[in-house]
């Protein structure tokens, strides 16, 4: 189950690299960005939100090994 979780992470922050890479160049050739930084922003709270849920399961798997 934690492999799924991990192996989502890494899809997820594949996709944050290339939001971020394409908001950089967006920003500094002056078009705007601010729909690629939004999606950015999703992105990274969505990753944020797995790694919280990830971490919880891991510690109810131990917790539930250990009894």
């Amino acid at each position: 189950m934690v492999e799924q979780f991990e192996i989502f992470v890494g899809f997820l922050g594949f996709w944050a690299l290339v939001l971020f890479v394409v908001t950089v160049w967006l920003e500094m050739t002056g078009q705007s960005a601010l729909w690629w930084a939004l999606g950015l922003a999703a992105v990274l709270a969505a990753m944020g939100g797995l790694w919280a849920l990830r971490r919880r399961v891991l510690r109810r798997h131990t917790d539930d090994a250990e009894q």
